[in-house]
């Protein structure tokens, strides 16, 4: 992992529990494994321990570590480290995305509760009636991680709640807590769409013009997954008509520009990018990967696997 992530997650008790589970040669951080001391380091490696800023598990560096037989990862998504040798080579993966999903779903959670409490304004000759969250309709997109974990924060509150979820049954949403119902559906019968759809190529541009202009006046749009999944555009021309509102902890590009137009609308809220863990939310990551680490040690396997077949539906 890079310097800063290891100064972020790596703290003197999660290193004491690491060498009370694992033989860890030293507190060294690697954060270039195409170097001569990587080499040597990697040649008895049976597990790595991995977060942000990970280079490539390449062939080359795989060759160099004929131990290895597991990665642990402090982060969420493995895609930026994790080969397809790794996976041929069969080497099981862990990601701490369950335990990155708990503040993203609280940020959610937050910002649902407080976009009812009109922190956002409403719409020019909406009543009184407009505000409060009682009653509330909340579409959720896509039952990931943190879809999920959002839906059952939900559950204490006075929410209809709907999914929109092409790999979850109807069954399988009320089993969550929501009612499955079509994208278009979801989209025109919602006060608040929050989106958790992982950026893939079949989700690149998912939320498109159509689908934000049928949304309810003064609909709010939450965006905590990736801003390429939006068409912001659209939603610029929604929110500046004052026909929608929306929350945005991720835009494309990744920082917008000072004077992009959707900073200055007043009915949209740009966080940088903090809905994820962030300081002592880090810890809950660290942990997570020792208990993974503890687990796999043991000869129980993870708890939370990656699998390579899951790579078309995941982040």
């Amino acid at each position: 992992m890079s310097q800063e992530a290891a100064r972020i997650v790596l703290d003197d008790e999660v290193l004491a529990e690491l060498h009370e589970i694992s033989s860890l040669g030293s507190d060294e951080v690697l954060d270039d494994l195409a170097t001569a001391r990587a080499r040597e380091v990697l040649r008895d490696v049976e597990v790595l321990v991995t977060g942000w800023g990970c280079p490539e598990l390449s062939a080359e560096v795989l060759a160099a570590a004929p131990r290895l037989r597991a990665v642990v990862h402090t982060a969420g998504s493995v895609r930026g480290h994790i080969t397809s040798e790794c996976w041929d080579r069969g080497i099981a993966v862990s990601s701490a995305a369950a335990a990155n999903a708990v503040p993203v779903a609280e940020y959610t959670l937050a910002m649902i509760l407080l976009t009812g409490k009109d922190v956002l304004g409403r719409t020019p000759g909406e009543g009184p009636a407009a505000i409060g969250n009682f009653g509330r309709t909340v579409g959720i997109l896509s039952a990931s991680l943190i879809g999920r974990r959002v839906i059952e924060l939900l559950r204490p509150h006075d929410f209809d709640v709907l999914l929109s979820d092409p790999y979850v049954t109807a069954a399988e949403a009320e089993a969550l807590g929501a009612r499955s119902v079509e994208l278009d559906e979801l989209f025109a019968r919602s006060d608040v769409v929050s989106v958790h759809t992982p950026l893939l190529p079949t989700t690149r541009g998912l939320v498109g013009r159509a689908l934000i202009e049928s949304m309810r006046p003064a609909a709010v749009l939450i965006n905590t997954a990736r801003g390429a999944i939006l068409d912001q555009d659209a939603l610029l021309d929604a929110a500046s008509a004052g026909r929608v509102r929306a929350v945005l902890d991720v835009t494309e590009p990744e920082v917008l520009a000072v004077d992009h137009p959707l900073r200055h609308c007043p009915n949209v809220l740009i966080t940088p990018h903090l809905a994820g863990s962030r300081g002592n939310e880090c810890r809950r990551l660290a942990r997570h990967a020792v208990a993974e680490l503890r687990r796999w040690a043991a000869g129980s396997g993870f708890a939370h696997p990656v699998h390579r077949e899951q790579l078309e539906r995941i982040a």
